[in-house]
């Protein structure tokens, strides 16, 4: 096996076990603290937020139309229908602004 396969496979073994961790861990108290819960429960939007400021800090137009439409969908939507409607938002507008 070469080393790219070798580096995958690692890859694979530490983020399963760094995913397991976390539920075993958790899974050893009665009850989760109500603040560790609350930390728990940000870390999705903290993630979504690394990912999508960058590209409307350094993007034009079209990012920033299909990051508002976007949010406008989320405040009624779920996260599949914010995520569907900004990607075809910010396809659409690319055509027109680029």
């Amino acid at each position: 096996m070469s080393t790219i396969g070798w580096i995958i496979i690692a890859a694979a073994v530490v983020t399963y076990l760094t995913r397991i961790g976390g539920y075993l861990v958790l899974s050893q108290f009665e009850r989760v603290h109500p603040r560790i819960e609350a930390g728990l429960n940000a870390v999705p939007a903290a993630v979504l937020t690394t990912l999508v400021a960058p590209a409307v800090m350094q993007g034009g137009p079209a990012e920033w139309l299909s990051i508002s439409i976007a949010g406008l969908v989320a405040l009624r939507g779920g996260l599949l229908s914010m995520f569907l409607v900004g990607a075809i938002v910010l396809v659409v507008a690319r055509q027109f602004f680029a």
